[in-house]
């Protein structure tokens, strides 16, 4: 679970970040008709995210750069998401100020530095 500030999330939350959680491929099921739009993301990788073709919620996205994850953002469970708690901010490059983040969340430029195995 983290925040997000790139500006593509902000377009797509309508603020100044997005709160996402990641979840298993396995662990996602849609069932019905979904239509999807992908875009070079910043990190090189495609990113696509699926939305319902009725009301134009986005249901979950995927990146070619982790391809094992669904992306859903944590606004899709709303009045049930008490359980959300981010751990980062990735893109803090592209945060604006005006947008309150928690002071102690750890903040990263881009993606947070992979750690070695």
């Amino acid at each position: 679970m983290f925040q997000c500030g790139c500006q593509n999330c902000q377009k797509v939350s309508g603020g100044g970040h997005s709160n996402v959680l990641l979840m298993s491929v396995d662990a996602v099921r849609v069932t019905g008709a979904t239509k999807s739009f992908t875009r070079p993301a910043e990190s090189g990788a495609n990113f696509t995210r699926h939305f319902c073709p009725e009301c134009g919620t986005t249901l979950y996205a995927e990146s070619s750069r982790a391809p094992a994850f669904r992306i859903l953002l944590a606004g899709l469970f709303a009045g049930a998401n008490d359980w959300f708690a981010p751990n980062q901010l990735i893109f803090a490059r592209n945060h604006p100020d005006w947008d309150l983040i928690e002071g102690t969340l750890p903040r990263y430029e881009s993606y947070r530095p992979e750690t070695p195995a």
